[in-house]
């Protein structure tokens, strides 16, 4: 009887569901860079979706390794998360790592746990272990759109903050990214911090996004000088690459350092928190191998006293609700990444989306992430070539006569 109804087991295992299709659709927001959702079919009927990270005028390449994983994730089971990764890896990538991979993993992976919440009735956070809290934090990107000049970029502070944000987050320095630049290129993005806190006032949080531009001695006196200002967080002061630049200028500073969105491995966040670099770690969802790896990200920062702040430059559907989901259930979370300027299209692709005031927002309490996507709107919106950045050439480096 034992073997019959282990047999039987076997049987009722043979019919779980399959996966049947997986569709990358690039959707252009028209607003900063084409974002990359992804509708995983299966056999039962049920679909889900997920979004992969996307970098400006990148975007498909993240696509192309999407439609090259497809024919080895077809046919397999959803809820087999651990193992299809694994495989990937170790066979599909022979065990080398890069980010375009792990973001066309991720946007696969957020809609196999949309899939499985479907499944199992029940909405994607209480499946990581349920709330740890009753909403999630948020601070807002992207509100300084179209700001040409220091005084529309303050007058834009203001309009932000008159809808409702008590946080913002903003890249202070001019110019393209580059490790050394010029005493006059610091001030200025000094001024900029200061121009903003007076703008703004005392009681909204600034968190800075240095996107690893400067060397720790250049980063270390920048943090120093707008440490008066009460910043919250400072995001990325070094290349990350070589962890040991940021653990340099944490250990020089008075402000909580982030670091992580270029990160996606475990290794990686390995070597940030056993050489103290960060404060804080800010993985993104859609990049960093999906819901599965962003829990477990959280999980090895906690020990360590780290806090998780998930980057979130996705759309404010598929990739906010991911991020979310993960931000209610992770014990140690603090703040989470919103895009204000992506809102406006992805409110029109959408028929069912997270719930979002200013500041603060939660995933819908229904099976799944609870999204959805209304795909003729979707098609409105099809891929835009944006077209080649004029990057400078050797005459244009610092330093240089008239601008040292």
């Amino acid at each position: 009887r034992d073997v019959e109804r282990s047999r039987g087991l076997g049987d009722v295992y043979k019919r779980q569901m399959k996966i049947t299709s997986i569709t990358p659709y690039l959707f252009n927001p028209r607003s900063g860079k084409n974002l990359l959702l992804i509708r995983v079919e299966t056999d039962t009927g049920l679909y889900g979706w997920g979004e992969c990270y996307t970098s400006l005028r990148k975007e498909q390449v993240v696509q192309a390794y999407v439609q090259a994983m497809t024919p080895y994730v077809i046919g397999r089971d959803p809820f087999n998360i651990r193992h299809t990764w694994r495989v990937l890896f170790d066979d599909f990538a022979i065990r080398r790592s890069s980010l375009d991979l792990a973001c066309a993993w991720s946007g696969i992976e957020i809609a196999l746990w949309d899939i499985i919440g479907k499944a199992c009735k029940q909405p994607v956070y209480k499946l990581l272990g349920g709330a740890n809290r009753e909403q999630v934090r948020l601070y807002a990107n992207g509100w300084y759109e179209g700001a040409r000049s220091l005084d529309a970029l303050c007058d834009a502070a203001v309009r932000t903050v008159s809808q409702g944000w008590n946080a913002l987050k903003w890249d202070p320095y001019s110019g393209p990214w580059r490790t050394f630049i010029s005493q006059k290129e610091e001030d200025e993005a000094v001024e900029n911090v200061r121009r903003i806190r007076a703008a703004v006032g005392p009681h909204v949080d600034l968190l800075i996004d240095a996107h690893r531009r400067v060397a720790p001695r250049q980063a270390v006196s920048f943090a120093k000088r707008i440490e008066g200002f009460g910043i919250m967080q400072f995001e990325d002061p070094n290349l990350a690459d070589n962890i040991d630049l940021v653990a340099q200028t944490r250990a020089q500073i008075g402000l909580p350092t982030v670091t992580g969105e270029t990160l996606y491995t475990k290794e990686q966040f390995v070597s940030v928190l056993e050489r103290k670099a960060a404060d804080v770690i800010n993985p993104d969802v859609c990049a960093a191998g999906g819901i599965l790896a962003s829990m477990e990200l959280a999980a090895m920062a906690e020990p360590y006293g780290v806090s998780f702040s998930p980057h979130n430059n996705n759309s404010t559907v598929v990739g906010l609700a991911a991020t979310l989901h993960v931000s209610l259930a992770a014990s140690n979370f603090l703040i989470a990444e919103h895009f204000v300027n992506l809102a406006p299209a992805c409110d029109a692709i959408a028929t069912c989306r997270p719930d979002v005031r200013p500041g603060w927002a939660r995933p819908r309490d229904i099976p799944g992430l609870g999204v959805d996507i209304d795909m003729r709107a979707l098609r409105e919106w099809p891929y835009a070539d944006l077209g080649s950045k004029n990057l400078r050439h050797p005459h244009e480096e610092f330093p240089r006569e008239g601008h040292v």
